[in-house]
């Protein structure tokens, strides 16, 4: 295949959405054990909103343009990938362009039932609430868990991964079509994200006991009832701060009820444990995808020409799921 020297990709000159534009800019080199991939389809996250913004600057030696998650075809192969291979990864950045570099250990197959666009929706979404939840979690059958924010892209993928995994959830969302999507997803209890609080009804809705995890975007105001729905001995894992990051908080459940809090970010996990996580869940979710056990969760789709749109429409969080770009 001609490669060209020159790709279509989204210039984010200001963090104003009406300065999007998608100009021309030199197609990345993949260096050694790295891929060339053509992309055909990438999904949106709430990170690109803050690096738009200049609040979230991708990591050393990362492509500076937006997109953190990718499925294309193979056009330079490495490692086990061939030329022609339909493939889908999360980057660290550079998403939002015709072509990506990508470190072939952190590749996955697309499932053969799945369209390009279908497959945008899986690996940023599966491979955190993977992270979180049985990395770092360690989330076990029969347990229960609280996922805050059901019905986005995490939280939709964290609601299947538990059920197929045999835990119980609750959640809570902001409006009654959000609330209806994460019944479908598996949710037991579903509340209403606007109440702020939410532990009194877990509490509850577990005969006192409380749930086992919590995965939790929202940062610092939800800490107090994360802690208070915790059972003894429970884990809270943070992914985000949606919220807000700083706050006065009470460190006391943390020894009382021996509580575990961890946080991460799947963009900044160093290469060799991410290619870890690649392989360890994929070996997991892909067959599940490709049953229907599992299934990616499309909010809807825009050209990359239509960015400026897409952006606005998860600002103003109107998405259930993810949102898709077209890259033809």
């Amino acid at each position: 295949m001609n490669i060209p020297g020159q790709m279509r990709a989204v210039l984010a000159p200001t963090p104003h959405i009406a300065d999007m534009v998608v100009g021309s800019v030199a197609t990345p080199q993949p260096g050694p054990g790295e891929v060339l991939v053509r992309v055909h389809a990438a999904a949106l996250n709430r990170a690109d909103l803050l690096q738009r913004r200049g609040l979230y600057p991708p990591p050393a030696g990362a492509s500076a343009i937006m997109g953190l998650e990718v499925v294309g075809t193979v056009v330079q192969s490495a490692g086990q990938w061939q030329v022609g291979q339909r493939v889908m990864a999360v980057v660290a950045g550079g998403g939002y362009a015709e072509y990506a570099s990508i470190p072939a250990a952190e590749l996955m197959a697309v499932p053969y039932n799945l369209s390009d666009t279908d497959a945008a929706a899986i690996p940023e979404a599966f491979l955190t609430a993977w992270l979180n939840l049985i990395t770092l979690g360690a989330m076990q059958a029969g347990e229960s868990a609280f996922i805050h924010a059901g019905a986005s892209g995490v939280g939709s993928a964290a609601l299947q991964l538990a059920r197929a995994w045999g835990v119980t959830t609750y959640t809570a969302a902001s409006d009654d079509r959000k609330r209806a999507a994460c019944a479908t997803y598996g949710s037991t209890w579903v509340g209403d994200s606007r109440a702020g609080c939410h532990a009194p009804a877990i509490r509850a809705a577990t005969n006192g006991r409380g749930v086992d995890l919590v995965l939790d975007m929202l940062g610092a105001p939800a800490w107090d009832d994360n802690c208070a729905m915790l059972a003894h001995g429970g884990r809270m894992l943070l992914l985000g701060f949606l919220a807000g990051s700083k706050g006065t908080i009470d460190l006391g459940p943390i020894l009382t009820r021996s509580l575990t809090v961890k946080g991460t970010t799947l963009r900044r996990t160093p290469a060799a444990a991410k290619a870890a996580l690649v392989q360890g869940a994929s070996a997991w979710l892909l067959p599940r995808f490709a049953n229907g056990t599992l299934i990616p969760v499309v909010d809807c789709v825009y050209d990359i020409a239509d960015v400026a749109a897409a952006h606005l429409r998860m600002e103003a969080n109107q998405n259930i799921g993810k949102i898709i770009l077209t890259l033809q």
